[in-house]
């Protein structure tokens, strides 16, 4: 009876395509949410992949994890960043609660699992493994049977954010059928107690080519080739878990998951060059436009003696404050430290769009969102239209609107809110629609659902019975 409980990972699904527009062209998640519960599920601030998956299968915050991004600083100083792999979370998550109690797990590819930790059973790293030639599976052996199995593996979709929107599409849908063909593989020969896995091509996807498909995003591409690509995408995604859904159990419990969900991305604001052009931020020399690509900003390029605050790009920006005493050469007294941080995040909640509109931008503090604050925290977290427009750190634009993203092509932000679908044929749903589910829940409410004592101390609440 394998498994107990099938994980499925949508990373970045879209309550609003899934639930909404496309509902009936996706008849085994139609199914599912028929026979289960479902609603959409808040993130954690931020609202992105890393940490957004440690969030939900440990359930814990953002702060408690000390992860704030695919990158956090390493230490007071300027100058190192760290990326947060499997050996920044320092508490348990799911599959090590489930192997502890005795369960057998297959995990595969959720981010944040790399370097692969041992489990009671298997587990195969997420796209933070640089390649198939590190050691990225547990056991290892297990990886000469994945190159068996499917081939060349692909850990992620290469350079998704270029313009070569067919190679990138294509390279979407292999790791989608990877990704699956593992799990029918582990089903069958490993029979797992806990299956999961997570599929990144959803947010590959909408990253790639959501302009091609909503008239609503400013860079719409009318009798786009790539129109349907999504909606296509979907189905066949729908498909895959049709097929995977068959090779299970009556018995098991179905989840479907996302991190967060999607919007099309407006265009970005750029922090630094609005820190600089405030007098936050001061330079020893502007920076010259060289080749007419924007500069990403060095320690060295920073007076810091003059500076007191800086800034770095991505999904939400985060505002760093030079502070006296905590920083090498900082400048904010920490008597003045609470009230220049409340100013400066007024002044980015006031900051008005190119139209003169308000963004509606949110500034967040650790302190706000956390129950404890582990690492080197942004001072500020900030949501930049709420989520509609990306924070972009390089120099050089001359202006603090861009419609282009300074790391690549992309279409799409984050949204607040992904997705869940729980079918558990012990106790059925019927359809009903939840609200009010936090990321923070999923591991309390699985635990509870098996009988599993769970850790102490744990964010989240019990929201299925």
């Amino acid at each position: 009876m394998s498994p107990r409980l099938l994980i499925i990972g949508l990373d970045c699904a879209e309550p609003s395509l899934l639930f909404e527009q496309w509902r009936d062209d996706l008849p085994n998640l139609s199914r599912l949410m028929r026979q289960g519960s479902f609603g959409r599920l808040e993130s954690c601030i931020p609202a992105i992949t890393v940490p957004a998956w440690s969030c939900m299968f440990s359930g814990r915050d953002p702060g408690e994890l000390g992860i704030y991004g695919f990158r956090n600083r390493a230490d007071r100083g300027y100058q190192q960043m760290a990326i947060a792999d499997s050996r920044a979370v320092q508490v348990p998550r799911l599959w090590n609660i489930l192997g502890d109690a005795g369960w057998r797990v297959a995990v595969i590819g959720v981010p944040g699992s790399f370097p692969p930790q041992p489990v009671n059973g298997v587990l195969i790293s997420g796209f933070l493994a640089p390649n198939t030639r590190a050691e990225y599976t547990y056991p290892p052996e297990l990886a000469a049977d994945i190159a068996g199995w499917v081939g060349n593996y692909l850990l992620d979709v290469p350079n998704f954010r270029s313009e070569d929107k067919g190679r990138i599409l294509r390279d979407i849908y292999t790791l989608c059928d990877q990704r699956f063909t593992l799990a029918e593989r582990l089903l069958e020969c490993d029979d797992p107690d806990l299956l999961l896995l997570v599929e990144m091509g959803v947010d590959r996807i909408h990253h790639a080519l959501w302009k091609h498909m909503d008239p609503q995003h400013p860079l719409f591409v009318r009798d786009s080739p790539f129109a349907t690509a999504i909606h296509d995408y979907y189905r066949h995604v729908d498909r895959r878990i049709g097929t995977l859904l068959a090779r299970c159990a009556d018995q098991t419990a179905v989840l479907v998951v996302s991190d967060h969900g999607a919007r099309p991305l407006l265009g970005g604001i750029c922090l630094n060059e609005w820190l600089l052009a405030e007098g936050y931020l001061t330079l020893h020399e502007p920076l010259t436009i060289g080749d007419g690509r924007p500069q990403l900003l060095q320690p060295h390029h920073v007076d810091w003696s003059r500076t007191r605050a800086w800034g770095a790009g991505g999904y939400y920006g985060r505002v760093f404050l030079n502070v006296k005493g905590r920083e090498p050469e900082g400048v904010i007294s920490p008597a003045a430290y609470a009230q220049e941080r409340e100013t400066l995040a007024a002044k980015l909640q006031a900051l008005p769009g190119p139209d003169g509109q308000p963004l509606g931008t949110r500034a967040f503090t650790p302190q706000q969102l956390y129950r404890r604050v582990r690492g080197v925290a942004p001072d500020l977290l900030v949501y930049f239209g709420d989520l509609a427009w990306r924070a972009v750190g390089t120099l050089g634009h001359g202006t603090i609107y861009t419609r282009e993203n300074d790391t690549g092509p992309d279409d799409a932000n984050h949204a607040q809110h992904g997705l869940f679908i729980f079918a558990d044929p012990q106790r059925p749903g019927n359809g009903t629609l939840v609200e009010g589910a936090q990321i923070y829940d999923i591991l309390p409410t699985l635990l509870a659902r098996f009988g599993i004592a769970a850790p102490n101390g744990l964010r989240g609440r019990v929201f299925l019975r």
